[in-house]
């Protein structure tokens, strides 16, 4: 396991490597390998309206707009489930970490690797239709991995995001470039690996960068030019002070010097456009009220916050904004001048949700680094509850150190990047946890113009016990349902569905079913490689297939791998 967070992130000095591996790219086209694909594949704003009803599509990374990966399909179920069967193995061109969501259209499949490339499947054989390579530009500096979670598909196109900060357009039928378009500038730090979401006509985009002193923001761009349509700055230039809060969300001291970060303010405010801020997990979207819901990563460097002072928002939160316009609504913080590295990074789930009233309340909840799942009114974005923590607490929040100083909640999370899913039957969220505990190591730290900036590191206790859980919570009432152990930290992502069954994976190759009420494990495969990618579920002609990838975690150093793994009942 690394034992730091610098040994964990590339720069633009591996952009050699990079360019090695991209050296047979294709520039603007896809590589067919069986002419144009015959289906259907056209998706319009209805069928992605009513994606959570659809039990045959996959038409978004996290099953609908409300992101709550929950599959209504239910042929099979807790009490077939024992019976699954690799359906068929799909092998990429890429052995590197794989962190995708497949999205499934009218039997066709749809899936990216590292390194920008993306597959289209015929999703009941794993035959390639067609294999598109993105050819990175000669700079591409990004955190935690060379990763891709996913690609959007709208109308006829196909859209993704790429490490140099690009969004491109592709042609569904046959892969070949149609436009492409910079979303920001990758010498200044700004990568993208995050999954688009498109409504509207608009294909909206996060941003990563957090390490690298950028600016945050979530940006729209017209879906069949790629023109830019609005902006959101998620530091803004005035008022990133916020309120000088001195709790955290739980009501816990974080023992900030709120005089001596004031006087530092009053010398200096113009560190707002390097104070962090990136989106990193595709937003959720109530198409009703027309509203956008993201969570926003840790500021700027991530441990040194002297020369940031105030509670640099919007880190660290939950944002909504108007669809159409990008103008803000409200936010939530949970942590104000974090200077631990927990930023909030799993994506928002909408869903209805008791109120503290009891009364029934359209609802989104996140999972936080910070250990819990926190429910919030949607119209005005107030905390209504948060979960009992999923992971020990100790130690927090004590202050870095040039020495280091412990926290039982490791810089990891809590639930990373991972996104959640909801059971709304049961009432239940289900979160993938890692338990790391860490040192954590502050030094004085300039701007260095682009490059990794930390203000010091974190890192793993050396012979500690690293671990994860699988761990259900009532989200009405915020208390566990219950939790699983497993032998290593959690990273990918949870699958529920109307079989009464919830999928995750392992980053030792295990993939397991568990019954959404009670945890047990119903059924597990060994897929090879680490399983760190959030599972799907689709139909074709009237049978239930469950799909994940496997190919490990650069994060966390993970077993490598490069195969899409799909089972079905005999």
């Amino acid at each position: 396991m690394k034992t730091s967070l610098r040994s964990l992130l590339l720069t633009a000095s591996v952009m050699a490597a990079v360019s090695a591996m991209a050296a047979e790219e294709i520039t603007g086209a896809g590589a067919q390998k069986d002419g144009a694909i015959r289906a259907n594949v056209t998706v319009n704003q209805g069928m992605l309206d009513n994606a959570a009803k659809n039990m045959t599509d996959n038409l978004h990374v996290n099953g609908n707009y409300g992101q709550t990966r929950y599959a209504m399909a239910k042929q099979i179920n807790a009490g077939n489930v024992g019976k699954l069967k690799p359906a068929f193995v799909f092998q990429t061109a890429v052995v590197e970490s794989m962190e995708t969501a497949p999205v499934v259209v009218n039997g066709v499949m749809y899936v990216t690797t590292s390194f920008d490339h993306v597959y289209a499947l015929d999703a009941t054989t794993g035959k390639e239709l067609w294999h598109y390579k993105q050819k990175l530009g000669p700079v591409a500096t990004y955190c935690c991995g060379p990763n891709n979670r996913g690609v959007a598909v709208a109308g006829d196109k196909v859209y993704l995001g790429t490490l140099d900060a690009k969004l491109v357009a592709l042609d569904a039928k046959t892969g070949k470039m149609l436009w492409e378009t910079e979303i920001a500038d990758p010498e200044k730090g700004y990568s993208e690996t995050m999954a688009p979401v498109v409504a509207d006509g608009k294909v909206l985009m996060g941003t990563n960068g957090g390490e690298y002193g950028i600016r945050g923001f979530v940006k729209a761009f017209d879906a069949e030019t790629g023109k830019l349509v609005w902006t959101f700055y998620t530091i803004p230039e005035k008022g990133h002070e916020g309120v000088f809060a001195t709790k955290d969300a739980a009501g816990r001291d974080m023992h900030r010097d709120i005089a001596a970060e004031k006087a530092e303010l009053a010398r200096d405010a113009s560190f707002y456009q390097t104070l962090g801020g990136g989106v990193w997990m595709t937003p959720a979207i109530d198409r009703k009220a027309g509203l956008v819901f993201f969570t926003v990563g840790n500021p700027s460097p991530d441990l040194y916050g002297a020369k940031r002072p105030g509670d640099n928002l919007y880190t660290d939160s939950l944002v909504a904004i108007d669809l159409n316009t990008g103008e803000y609504r409200w936010h939530y913080q949970y942590v104000a001048h974090d200077v631990w590295d927990l930023d909030a990074v799993s994506p928002p789930v909408l869903v209805d949700v008791k109120d503290e009233s009891g009364k029934m309340v359209e609802g989104v909840i996140h999972g936080g680094k910070t250990g819990y799942v926190y429910v919030h009114d949607r119209k005005d974005g107030h905390l209504i509850r948060l979960s009992k923590p999923m992971v020990p607490q100790d130690g927090v929040w004590s202050l870095p150190t040039a020495s280091g100083e412990r926290m039982e909640l490791g810089a990891n999370g809590g639930v990373e990047w991972s996104p959640m899913a909801v059971n709304p039957k049961i009432g239940a969220a289900y979160a993938v946890n890692l338990l790391q505990p860490m040192t954590y190591h502050v030094e004085e730290a300039a701007y260095p113009g682009g490059k990794l900036w930390l203000g010091g590191a974190f890192k793993t206790i050396p012979g500690g016990k690293q671990s994860g859980n699988v761990t259900a919570v009532d989200y009405n009432t915020g208390k566990i349902l219950w939790q699983q152990p497993t032998d290593e930290p959690m990273m990918g992502g949870a699958l529920a569905t109307a079989g009464d069954l919830v999928f995750a994976g392992e980053g030792n190759g295990a993939f397991k079913a568990y019954h959404a009420k009670t945890g047990k494990v119903l059924w597990q495969f060994q897929c090879g490689a680490g399983v760190n990618a959030p599972a799907v579920s689709y139909m074709v002609n009237g049978k239930q297939y469950i799909a994940v990838a496997a190919g490990g975690n650069s994060q966390l150093d993970f077993k490598r791998g490069n195969s899409v793994f799909v089972f079905a009942l005999n």
